[in-house]
């Protein structure tokens, strides 16, 4: 990828206003760009500070955090150029938050991150953009329990007519076991770091990353520099990345205080779904998502058929067996995908019309986390095929042939 001196200046915000990112986008607003913020660079000039635009040096005195736009300097800029340079030359990316393929989900939450590290063998649409974003959390101490309950969750995302990606954060204990179920289900999995790009954490997920990085629309994703090491704050900022990709968090295991229930707090404020799996009341390991349930903060999971009814990713039957499996409405899914290729936009668009007739394009895009012109583009394509039909107001439904 060919950056730009704005992607560099954007690359050094990132870094600066990390934990306070709604800083620069601010600064960013009132200079009308980025690189506009790093103006005395341009000019080399000794310091930023003294000779600034004067958008920024009126915001000096009244910001909380002086000392973060004092770092508006040319050796930042510098910095920047450096970084982008050695993530090209090691395979990764660098999206930034003006560039289309940046989630458009996290684009619209408050103060998302000026910009994401991206390592993975697919482009940043294909991972971000395809299917819908439902994120797995829990303890690193998980329970037979939660872990069994885990997989049998996600297996059962991995047989529904809509089939989404699945979100964690690459912990020990319901990261790793979500992460691990999607890969062995064919589902794709983005795991959410709280280090630099260049490093795993914990180092017993190495070959995890290894597998999730070279797999189709799968990857790893961070808001931290290169050679960011783990520290426990770090955990908190990755956590509202979490909660931001996705349309809805699922909390397997959590214990009275934790990252999931930050992560949970960061949904609910995102106003994205949130589900708990009861536990024992006597067991430590479920008082979290028993508190969520009690406050009503979270809906209760009771079954894996249910859970995916209410992501809106179709309806499950019992197949022979016992086994979970697409109903005859999935005929309409085989159709779709021998048509446009398995992993089409088209086919879960599809989906989507069948289980909400009347969506409208605008309401596809945002539950696909697709860009409303793709969206546009997919709906027209599949109503020149005879298999959808739109009205005056632009809702949808499927034709007489396909209902």
């Amino acid at each position: 990828m060919n950056y730009t001196d704005e992607h560099a200046a954007l690359c050094a915000l990132n870094k600066i206003f990390g934990y306070h990112p709604a800083i620069a986008l601010s600064l960013m607003e009132k200079a009308g760009s980025a690189m506009a913020l790093f103006g005395p660079a341009i000019s080399s000039a000794p310091t930023a500070i003294s000779s600034a635009p004067t958008v920024i040096s009126s915001e000096v005195e009244k910001s909380p955090h002086p000392e973060l736009i004092s770092q508006l300097t040319p050796s930042a800029l510098e910095w920047a150029r450096t970084e982008l340079s050695t993530l090209e030359a090691r395979g990764f990316r660098f999206v930034s938050i003006i560039d289309e393929d940046y989630p458009e989900a996290l684009r619209e939450c408050d103060g998302p991150p000026i910009g994401l590290y991206l390592n993975g063998s697919s482009s940043p649409t294909e991972i971000f953009g395809m299917r819908p974003m439902i994120a797995f959390v829990g303890t690193r101490d998980i329970s037979p329990y939660g872990q069994l309950w885990c997989q049998k969750l996600v297996r059962a995302l991995a047989e529904a007519p809509v089939q989404p990606c699945i979100v964690s954060g690459m912990a020990m204990g319901a990261d790793g076991i979500a992460h691990r179920t999607a890969l062995e289900c064919g589902l794709p999995t983005v795991g959410v770091m709280a280090t630099g790009i260049d490093s795993i954490y914990p180092w017993q997920h190495e070959k995890l990353a290894m597998e999730i990085v070279s797999r189709p629309g799968c990857g790893l994703v961070t808001d931290y520099p290169l050679r960011t090491s783990p520290v426990a704050l770090n955990f908190l900022r990755r956590n509202r990345i979490i909660a931001g990709l996705v349309s809805a968090v699922v909390v397997v295991e959590s214990k009275s205080r934790g990252g999931s229930l930050m992560t949970a707090k960061y949904a609910c404020e995102y106003n994205r779904e949130l589900f708990a799996l009861p536990g024992r009341i006597d067991d430590a390991r479920s008082a979290g998502c028993n508190s969520l349930i009690h406050a009503q903060m979270a809906r209760i999971i009771t079954s894996p058929e249910e859970l995916v009814g209410e992501l809106g990713l179709g309806r499950l039957s019992r197949g022979p067996g016992g086994s979970w499996a697409a109903g005859a409405e999935a005929s309409l899914r085989s159709i779709l995908a021998r048509k446009y290729g398995e992993g089409s936009a088209l086919v879960y668009i599809g989906d989507l019309v069948r289980e909400n007739t009347g969506i409208t394009v605008d309401a596809i895009a945002a539950r696909l986390h697709l860009p409303h012109q793709d969206a546009l583009t997919a709906v027209a394509l599949m109503e020149a095929d005879g298999i959808l039909s739109t009205d005056i107001l632009g809702r949808c439904s499927l034709s007489a042939n396909y209902a």
